[in-house]
């Protein structure tokens, strides 16, 4: 901590002496100040003056050894008693409440002393700018340390954020070299791959150059929706140049096949376009954090798809009569595997059409199997934990020790070593930085709790089961649970640094009806006692320091008046004596430091100690405080928590595996309303408050319901038909339950990742669908029969839809493995994508047919229905039907 001058009195001689507190003080407050003493020859003077000069006065004293000679008292016959002769006087620290040690996993030796500093972002501070800057300012500062000093960066939030972006941009590249692999199997040619891949740098250049303009920043959301756009923007051109393959195939020049391509696909291009960016316009209203969340990825994928749209509808078909040419035969391995390939595929394609026709003639059967699909994601979806964010690999976990109330910060040092030794020796681990007298999730310091940050090793260097992170949780808790010395445990730090202080459940149980602060700390023991029992936590801890063993001091005021002592002396000498008071300031080092009187420590050690100090009364006899006061043991809160204005205790409690976030906060609440009496009320603080409120603002399911309808609406205009939607729209069941089908199998939450990928499905399922839809429609409208329209479209479409599928999921199977910082988001995300485009490709591609031609059907019999209704017939003037003449 800060420096201070500590000046150590020692009771017993200023008794023998006759000074007390107030003499010490006043002596120092006389002696250690500033005095300004003026000029001589300062304007105005008689003329003639030369010179000037500044006149100084002893000011503030710098050392120690001055101040021990300051005059305490001076009499007649020469004699002076100096600070020095009743204290002893040291440049020492301002706090001695807590200390700091610092140990490094895995090496077998004892932590060190150290001192801690910590550093906090200021509001829009970018953080690994930040970092680099202070770590460049430390580096500088190293060589003027003393011999045997070094730091070290024990703790660094930043690295999950820079290893999460390294790992992004590394899945950045996996996902376009499998995006290239798909695209060129199914293209066979890199004239016709390069096409798409182009597509690729001009939606993400056009995406990063709107980003300014929109106050965004290159982040981990803004780059999870650069990995999931790769896969997006190669659709259209990827449409484009099929079509335009196809026409050369069938005869047509490269110039012609490119416009008549351009004829068929640039309807469903443009609305691929508009679904994909429209799908997300609902989340960019949501509020708070839930909506921050959404924005920024959502803004991301819809200017990307937007800027692949324009490509697709200028440059693909620009580069496609330039670049295609009449496809030749490819020779050697490659060639016998493409020959594979298209035959396989044409058997494919022909048993996709057949079974096709075989459902529309067996429509009930079709819609039966449909209705089973949406029963099956409503049965996964609810057998899904739910969650907001997850708890995800930061790099390091959080610790807390709570030794019996009022332990001496000695004997918490002591317990706190081992369970440093604990920490330190858990493989994986590889600092630990220690606290002892704070406790982080309290914020209150206290001689009986200590805090330790534990800091992981680099993420590469934990691949086995127990240096993972779930692993050295696990193994932590299991360890600390047999520490003798006290309640040992560790907890996750919140899911966004800054929201709240620990991960899992910030439970506040309030006394809303002000019945004291008994009442709180007994049903704050019962729900302590109730939630332990719950399987849902796996642990639950609480700050309440309720009933602390106390010194009581009760002063007899009217003895104390009756020997004219003034009650606000006596106060002060027992303060200065036990607790230290600040006198004045001293300058050092080119700063202001503070002075402080306080008794030595051999004469605070015991209650009894309390009757040795002394107070002067107005005749100048000293009188001791052991006849005036007494002490008496008690019982009380060592702080007292106020949350709106209720006088509280906050319960922490973590998930035990197997559970989310929501089932803890389910589970504290129901033993609340189980245990509580109406008089107590709760409220959450910290990332369980933000979760509270997204929970109570726009649920999951009206954003899902808005994008639907946002699609839909879009549809409507594009086709100016109210019912052809509905024909594609139908397919988004399906895609939510291969989400929640995937989900459910991995054993991931549903959080704010997986209701994106949710979102986004919605777009994915239509865009499959429509290329389907929109050629059907136009054979049908061309005159062929219903039936073969529909198949026809589904023939025609099947390759540049499993194409684009394809090329859209192996583009996320890098988030779909994710591991290492911001792995677990990825991976939810990821799996939502993929599971919901596996499903509305394999799945989906089969009802789609059968639905357009039950819709069309629909629509022309509604149609004709219309056309029979008896329209009225106009009446002749003249010919209504009134009197004869």
């Amino acid at each position: 901590g800060p420096y201070a001058m500590r000046i150590w009195v020692n009771p017993d001689r200023l008794a023998s002496l006759g000074v007390t507190v107030s003499d010490i003080t006043n002596a120092v407050k006389a002696q250690n100040k500033v005095n300004p003493a003026g000029q001589i020859g300062g304007e105005p003077v008689p003329k003639g003056q030369q010179f000037t000069y500044n006149v100084r006065a002893p000011g503030r004293l710098p050392t120690a050894e001055e101040f021990g000679e300051i005059v305490v008292r001076a009499t007649s016959d020469g004699q002076i008693l100096r600070l020095k002769d009743v204290a002893k006087i040291e440049l020492g620290s301002q706090y001695y409440s807590y200390l700091a040690r610092l140990g490094v996993g895995g090496e077998g030796k004892p932590s060190q002393s150290a001192a801690l500093i910590a550093l906090y972002l200021t509001p829009g501070s970018n953080a690994l700018q930040t970092r680099a800057a202070v770590l460049k300012l430390m580096d500088e500062a190293k060589g003027r340390f003393p011999q045997g000093l070094d730091y070290i960066t024990a703790l660094d939030t930043t690295l999950a954020v820079s290893a999460g972006i390294h790992e992004i941009y590394k899945t950045l590249v996996e996902a376009l070299i499998l995006v290239i692999i798909v695209v060129y199997i199914f293209l066979q040619g890199w004239r016709a791959t390069l096409i798409p891949l182009l597509a690729v740098p001009v939606s993400l250049i056009g995406t990063f150059v709107v980003f300014p303009m929109l106050g965004f920043s290159i982040n981990t959301l803004s780059l999870f929706g650069l990995v999931l756009a790769i896969g997006l923007v190669v659709d259209d051109a990827i449409v484009v140049v099929e079509a335009v393959e196809h026409h050369i195939e069938h005869g047509l020049s490269p110039h012609d096949a490119a416009l008549k391509a351009m004829e068929e696909v640039s309807g469903p291009v443009i609305a691929i376009g508009l679904i994909l960016a429209a799908v997300f316009i609902p989340t960019a209203f949501v509020p708070g954090i839930t909506g921050q969340l959404y924005k920024q990825f959502a803004v991301t994928i819809a200017i990307s798809v937007l800027f692949s749209a324009f490509n697709a509808l200028t440059l693909s078909p620009a580069l496609s009569a330039l670049l295609l040419k009449p496809r030749k035969p490819a020779r050697g391995p490659l060639g016998m595997f493409f020959r594979w390939f298209n035959k396989s595929f044409g058997v494919a394609t022909d048993g996709y059409v057949n079974v096709c026709r075989f459902l529309i003639h067996k429509a009930l059967l079709a819609f039966v199997g449909l209705a089973v699909l949406v029963v099956g994601a409503g049965y996964f979806g609810k057998r899904i934990p739910q969650s907001f964010l997850p708890d995800e690999d930061q790099g390091y976990l959080y610790g807390g020790l709570q030794l019996p109330n009022a332990s001496s910060l000695q004997r918490t040092s002591e317990a706190a070593r081992e369970v440093e030794k604990i920490m330190m020796d858990t493989p994986g681990v590889q600092y630990v930085s220690t606290v002892v007298g704070y406790s982080l999730l309290s914020g209150v310091n206290a001689t009986y709790s200590a805090f330790f940050f534990i800091s992981l090793k680099p993420w590469e260097e934990r691949k086995t089961p127990e240096t993972s992170y779930e692993g050295i949780k696990r193994h932590l808790q299991q360890a600390l649970a047999r520490d003798p010395s006290g309640i040992a445990f560790s907890f996750p730090p919140p899911a966004i640094p800054g929201v709240g202080t620990s991960g899992g459940a910030t439970f506040i149980l309030e006394d809303r009806s002000g019945q004291g602060i008994e009442f709180l700390a007994k049903n704050a023991r019962i729900f302590w006692e109730e939630s332990r029992k719950r399987p849902e936590l796996a642990g639950v801890l609480s700050t309440a320091l309720l009933n602390v063993p106390q010194v009581g001091v009760k002063v007899d005021n009217a003895k104390a008046m009756t020997q004219q002592i003034e009650l606000s002396e006596l106060y002060q000498t027992v303060q200065t004596f036990m607790g230290g008071s600040l006198v004045n300031y001293f300058n050092r080092f080119g700063l202001q430091w503070q002075v402080y009187v306080q008794a030595d420590g051999d004469f605070r050690t015991q209650a009894e100690n309390l009757g040795k100090f002394y107070v002067r009364n107005k005749a100048g006899d000293m009188v001791p405080l052991s006849t005036l006061t007494s002490v008496y043991p008690r019982i009380g809160p060592e702080f007292i928590m106020r949350y709106n204005l209720y006088n509280c205790v906050q319960i922490n409690a973590s998930a035990a595996p197997g559970y989310s976030s929501a089932q803890v906060m389910a589970a504290l609440e129901d033993v609340f309303h189980k245990t509580m009496p109406h008089e107590m009320g709760f409220d959450y603080m910290g990332m369980s408050y933000q979760e509270q409120k997204a929970a109570q603002g726009v649920s999951p399911g009206v954003i899902f319901g808005l994008a639907f309808f946002v699609v839909f609406l879009i549809m409507a205009a594009q086709y100016e038909s109210w019912t052809l939607p509905f024909s594609v729209l139908l397919g988004v069941p399906i895609a939510v339950f291969g989400a929640f089908f995937a989900l459910y199998f991995r054993h991931l939450e549903n959080n704010v990742y997986a209701q994106i990928g949710l979102v986004m499905l919605i777009g994915l399922s239509a865009k499959n669908a429509i290329l389907i839809v929109e050629f059907a429609k136009l054979e049908y409208d061309s005159g062929k029969p219903l039936l073969e329209a529909s198949l026809a479209g589904a023939r025609l479409r099947l390759r540049p839809i499993l194409m684009t599928a394809f090329a859209f999921i192996l583009g996320c199977v890098p988030l779909y493995t994710a591991t290492g910082a911001g792995g677990i988001s990825r991976q939810v995300l990821g799996t939502a994508v993929i599971g919901g485009m596996l499903a509305s490709t394999i799945i989906a591609i089969f009802f789609v047919p059968v639905s357009f031609d039950v819709v069309e059907k629909f629509g022309a019999l509604f149609e004709r229905k219309k056309e029979q209704q008896p329209q009225p017939q106009p009446v002749a003037a003249g010919s209504v039907d009134g009197g004869h003449d």
